[in-house]
């Protein structure tokens, strides 16, 4: 990196900081930069800004929004005694992208991990009771990741709702379509075999 100009280096540094991007991406990315028009360069720097200015988090269920509402929760079709919990914003957007499901969402924006020093105060877990204690909810989806702080989480979130007399169920966990036994891993084989169904 010594090799580049300072604003060079410091547009590498920058990009460096994104999760999953190493210094050779980085430095592609600065490159690329370089070769743009300035017109396309500045708005990039003004879409970033404008993303930083006016995203914020949902009222109700505390995904990313424009406004005091998200898309799903200003949406009147939809069900909203039926809450799925994820994790973080972008396991909403997949769900929503599998178009399956027509209710409402809650997200804690992380999970349990002691060690990183995420407990239940640092999610978004004391709304959601707020929510199910202030609305007639049937049934809470819990579809955290399928990993230990995720299963932590999922299990924290049943026993809190357990005591309220909510219907708690956890998304299926399995093998993906066109996948082999042989190449799955020993907790995903497991769940398949703790959330099996009749034929």
């Amino acid at each position: 990196m010594s090799g580049y100009a300072l604003p060079i280096q410091r547009l590498i540094k920058e990009f460096s900081k994104f999760p999953g991007i190493g210094e050779k991406t980085a430095a592609r990315l600065a490159n690329h930069i370089l070769h743009v028009s300035a017109e396309d360069a500045r708005r990039l720097a003004e879409t970033i800004l404008d993303v930083k200015d006016k995203i914020r988090l949902c009222s109700v269920c505390f995904n990313l929004a424009e406004g005091e509402l998200c898309n799903v929760c200003a949406d009147p079709a939809r069900d909203r005694g039926l809450i799925c919990v994820v994790e973080e914003p972008d396991s909403l957007i997949a769900l929503e992208t599998s178009g399956g499901y027509r209710g409402s969402y809650h997200v804690l924006h992380g999970a349990l991990s002691p060690l990183d020093g995420i407990g239940p105060e640092q999610l978004r877990i004391r709304e959601l009771l707020d929510r199910v204690a202030a609305y007639p909810v049937e049934e809470v989806i819990v579809a955290t990741n399928p990993n230990v702080p995720g299963e932590a989480t999922a299990l924290l979130i049943s026993k809190l709702l357990k005591e309220r007399s909510v219907k708690v169920t956890r998304i299926a966990l399995g093998v993906p379509v066109g996948g082999e036994l042989k190449y799955t891993d020993r907790m995903t084989l497991a769940k398949c075999l703790e959330f099996r169904r009749g034929v």
